[in-house]
């Protein structure tokens, strides 16, 4: 197979799972591209081996992998997003008069891409360009749990890809699938301890026009056993994140 022709037909393959809302049969990828099944499985192989497809044994089925989110995680990092994003986390720390930051998705962690300091609130480790593990922080929370259930366990197909820090975070797809059910039932993430004893963390998934999470957007306020946020204060907080989430994802193109 000459190589432009493979190129679009690799292109091609990853367009149409990223088409389905769910993974699809190889059947189906080489009927729907009109390729014959030798090379559909040809070309799955080789975007296995580099990470942007996943192949889901147990069902016989095909779906995106991580390198493909690594890709758009890429894409949502460039210059637009942050400067569509920036006035909306300036308002949101004026407001709550706590640190806010934005995060995309790279791969199983969240990479931090911009941090708001409120006045005279401690510095953390959310440094533009650290990057944490997704389960442990309310924001990489909030964007697994806008994230397809195919997609969440594309990304963590095993319990050795589940990464604890100080204890804190689920261990196993089963966990991780219940606390994304919590996140999802309340409408925003919530971690406590997690990332920095003595803080916590509320946040909310930012979306694209086609629904998918571009960013996670959260703030984080001092909280602990001795001196816990009051429960309107926190409830506060949870509104100004949602509305700030909302407002962002509606510029963003997001109609939900």
């Amino acid at each position: 197979m000459p190589n432009a022709p493979a190129a679009a037909h690799a292109l091609a393959v990853l367009q149409l799972l990223a088409r389905h809302a769910e993974p699809v049969p190889a059947a189906t990828i080489a009927r729907e591209l009109d390729l014959p099944r030798s090379s559909t499985y040809h070309l799955l192989a080789v975007l296995r081996d580099a990470g942007f497809v996943s192949h889901l044994g147990e069902r016989r089925r095909w779906g995106l992998g991580v390198a493909a989110f690594e890709l758009g995680s890429a894409y949502s990092r460039q210059g637009p997003l942050q400067r569509v994003a920036r006035p909306a986390l300036a308002r949101l720390v004026d407001e709550t008069t706590h640190n806010a930051h934005l995060v995309v998705l790279h791969g199983r962690d969240v990479l931090y891409v911009i941090e708001e300091r409120a006045p005279r609130r401690p510095s953390l480790v959310t440094d533009v360009g650290v990057r944490l593990p997704a389960t442990i922080t309310a924001s990489g929370l909030a964007i697994l749990a806008a994230l397809p259930a195919a997609q969440v366990r594309a990304l963590f197909p095993s319990r050795a890809d589940f990464v604890q820090r100080d204890g804190h975070g689920p261990t196993s797809l089963t966990a991780l699938r219940s606390e994304l059910a919590q996140v999802r039932g309340r409408g925003y993430a919530l971690e406590q301890g997690s990332v920095t004893s003595g803080f916590a963390s509320v946040a909310a998934a930012v979306l694209d026009h086609n629904g998918h999470p571009l960013a996670g957007l959260a703030v984080t306020y001092p909280h602990t056993a001795e001196s816990p946020l009051g429960g309107d204060e926190q409830a506060r907080l949870v509104t100004d994140v949602r509305r700030a989430a909302g407002e962002l994802s509606r510029r963003l193109g997001h109609r939900g």
